[in-house]
């Protein structure tokens, strides 16, 4: 995996200082699973992805499913384990620690962006 960092394109707020993006099938397909609990600023991004599931995870996630540019299609909001979640048109998901969202100032209409990490 790389570490980069989630912005938010209009203001370059960053909204996510460390977000691990997964590099192969292999990760893509473990995602969280048999991970730690991710901390409040971590992330874990997943290219392509648009569904994922929590069978086997232990707390809560929050999600942001986007396009291919970047444009958020669905946000979810703490979803339990043993849960499906998916969004028609998704590229990508971006994994989060339950309760993330409500903090983080972004809507549907939101563009973000992720970039690698100079330094790790």
């Amino acid at each position: 995996m790389i570490h980069g960092v989630l912005y938010q394109q209009d203001n370059r707020q960053i909204l996510v200082p460390d977000v691990m993006k997964t590099t192969n099938p292999l990760e893509r397909m473990r995602g969280l699973l048999g991970k730690p609990q991710l901390l409040r600023n971590q992330g874990l991004l997943i290219e392509p992805c648009s569904s994922v599931h929590s069978f086997g995870m232990h707390y809560p996630i929050d999600l942001i499913f986007l396009n291919k540019n970047w444009k958020i299609t669905k946000l979810v909001h703490s979803m339990k384990p043993c849960r499906l979640a998916w969004s028609w048109g998704a590229h990508m998901v971006i994994e989060l620690v339950g309760g993330t969202l409500t903090r983080l100032e972004i809507t549907q209409e939101s563009k973000l962006i992720w970039e690698k990490s100079l330094c790790v």
